[in-house]
C-alpha cells in the first residue's frame, strides 16, 4: 500500500476551500488553499531534500521532525502549522506559494532570519540537479501587465509607494529615508547600527552620493525617484536647484509639505512624471534604488535618459540593489512572490547587466562602485524590527494580520538576502569619457 503523505497524515485533503481569517476579496490566492495533491507530494519531498542538504529543522504540529535524521542541535527551524496547506500551496506555486503560506500563517519560525538566510545562501541549488528541467513547467510567468511602460509604471509604483504615507512613517527614521543607511563601521568594519543612529546614517549615505556627484551651490540637479525628499533637502542646503520626480501622488505630496517646511520651496521642484518624460540639462543626475523599478526591458531607455539629461563634464550618482549575474539571468522571465506582493515590475540588475547597457545605448561608463551590503542588512533589522513593535499601530491604518505577515516576510527576506550576501547595495559613478575622477574603486 502507499504510505500517506505527511499532508495527508495532517488532514489537509486537496481540495479547493477559504482559509480562516483572510479576507477572500483582498487576499484570493492567500484565503484559498489549491488542490493540486502530486504537486504537494513533490513539494514534501523537496523540502525534506532541502532539510537534509541545508541543515534545517522541520517541526510538525505536537514537535515531530519532517527530518528523516536529526539535523543539527543548532539548525535553523521551519515550524509547520498546517503542513498540509503548507504543501499544497508550495506544490502549486513554488516560491510564490512559500511565500502565500507565511501569509496564511501556515508556518513559522522562531528565527525568521536564520531560517531565510540559509535558504537565501543557495537560491540556485534548492530544487536537485537532476530535476532543474521541470522549472518551466512549475515557475509562473510574469504577467504582461507588470511590465515597466509608462502606462504601468505609475501603477507599479503606486501599489507601493501609496499605500499610506503613515504606515512607512510608522517604521522609517524621521528622515523619512527608504533606502540603505551608511553607518560607522568598528575596527573589524562591521556596522554599528542601531535606532537612535539611523538617521545620522541615512545622512552620511546621501552626502557621501551628493559627494560623489559633486553636488554644491549652484549645481543643477536632477532627482529621478523623489521618495519623501530627503535627498533634495539636503542637495539644496547645499546650494543646489533641485528637480526631483516621482510617479506616486502620496509622495509627492509629503515631499512638497516637507520641502516647504524647510524654507526650500524655491530650491526645489517635485514633479509628477516618468523619467522617460525628464526635460533639460543637468550639472548632476542622482537615482536612489530606482533602477530596480525599471525593468530589464526598459534599461536602455533609464540609462539613455540619465545620458540625455546630463551636462557636459556632469556626473550621475546612483545607488543600486545588485545580484550576481547569474542569478539574474535565471530570474529574467521569472514571477516572483515580490513581484506579485511587494514590487511589481521590479527586477534587480547585475553590476555586469549596468555595464553592458551603458556601452550598448549610452556614451557612459561606470567609472567608480563602493557596496555595503551588510550596512543593507542593518538597516533592514531596524526597519523590520520598528515594524513589528507597531503592530497595533499598523492595524490601526487598515492593514490586516495577512498584511503584517506579508511586509514582515519582506523586510526579512530582503534582510536574509544581504545577510547571505546574495545580494549588494553599490553607489555607483557614471561619467563620460574623459570626465573620469580621482579616488574610488575603479571598475
Amino acid at each position: 500500500m502507499t504510505q500517506p503523505s505527511t499532508a495527508q497524515r495532517h488532514g489537509s485533503a486537496p481540495q479547493q476551500r477559504d482559509h480562516r481569517g483572510a479576507d477572500p476579496r483582498r487576499w484570493p490566492d492567500v484565503a484559498t488553499v489549491p488542490a493540486s495533491p502530486l504537486r504537494a507530494r513533490a513539494a514534501e519531498l523537496l523540502l525534506r531534500h532541502v532539510a537534509r542538504r541545508l541543515g534545517l529543522r522541520v517541526q510538525l504540529p505536537g514537535g515531530a521532525l519532517l527530518n528523516r535524521t536529526p539535523p543539527p542541535p543548532d539548525a535553523p527551524v521551519l515550524r509547520l502549522r498546517a503542513p498540509g496547506d503548507f504543501f499544497q500551496r508550495v506544490g502549486a506555486g513554488g516560491l510564490i506559494g512559500f511565500g502565500e503560506s507565511y501569509q496564511a500563517g501556515d508556518w513559522d519560525s522562531p528565527d525568521l532570519i536564520a531560517l531565510l538566510t540559509v535558504l537565501a545562501a543557495s537560491p540556485g541549488t534548492l530544487v536537485p540537479p537532476r530535476l532543474q528541467w521541470l522549472r518551466r513547467w512549475f515557475t509562473p510567468r510574469r504577467p504582461a501587465e507588470q511590465l515597466g511602460t509608462p502606462e504601468n509604471a505609475r501603477r507599479n509604483i503606486q501599489a507601493h509607494y501609496d499605500l499610506s504615507n503613515e504606515l512607512f512613517a510608522l517604521f522609517l527614521d524621521p528622515t523619512l529615508t527608504y533606502s540603505s543607511a551608511l553607518f560607522a563601521t568598528g575596527p573589524d568594519g562591521t556596522p554599528a547600527a542601531s535606532w537612535d543612529l539611523l538617521a545620522p546614517a541615512q545622512h552620511r549615505k546621501i552626502d557621501r552620493l551628493l559627494d560623489l556627484a559633486g553636488v554644491g551651490h549652484g549645481t543643477r540637479v536632477l532627482e529621478i525617484g523623489t521618495g519623501w525628499g530627503e535627498l533634495a533637502l539636503r542637495a539644496a542646503a547645499r546650494g543646489a536647484e533641485v528637480v526631483t520626480l516621482t510617479l506616486s501622488e502620496e509622495q509627492q505630496r509629503l515631499a512638497e509639505e516637507r520641502i516647504a517646511a524647510a524654507g526650500q520651496a524655491d530650491r526645489v521642484e517635485v514633479r509628477l512624471c516618468d523619467y522617460r518624460s525628464a526635460t533639460g540639462q543637468f550639472d548632476a543626475v542622482l537615482s536612489v534604488e530606482m533602477v530596480e523599478a525599471v525593468g530589464r526591458d526598459y534599461w536602455p531607455a533609464y540609462f539613455a535618459t540619465l545620458d540625455r539629461v546630463l551636462a557636459p563634464g556632469g556626473r550621475i550618482a546612483l545607488q543600486a540593489i545588485t545580484m550576481p549575474h547569474d542569478r539574474m539571468l535565471a530570474s529574467l522571465r521569472t514571477f516572483t512572490w515580490i513581484q506579485k506582493y511587494i514590487f511589481p515590475g521590479g527586477l534587480l540588475p547585475s553590476v555586469e547587466a549596468v555595464r553592458t547597457t551603458l556601452a550598448r545605448h549610452t556614451s557612459l561608463s561606470l567609472t567608480e562602485r563602493h557596496g555595503y551590503g551588510a550596512h543593507y542588512a542593518e538597516t533592514l533589522r531596524l526597519w523590520r524590527e520598528r515594524f513589528t513593535a507597531r503592530a497595533d499601530e499598523v492595524a490601526a491604518l487598515g492593514f490586516d494580520s495577512v498584511f503584517q505577515r506579508m511586509w514582515t516576510l519582506y523586510l526579512a527576506y530582503s534582510e536574509a538576502g544581504f545577510r547571505s550576501g546574495y545580494l549588494d547595495v553599490q553607489q555607483l559613478l557614471l561619467t563620460r569619457e574623459g570626465d573620469v575622477p580621482d579616488g574610488g574603486h575603479r571598475s
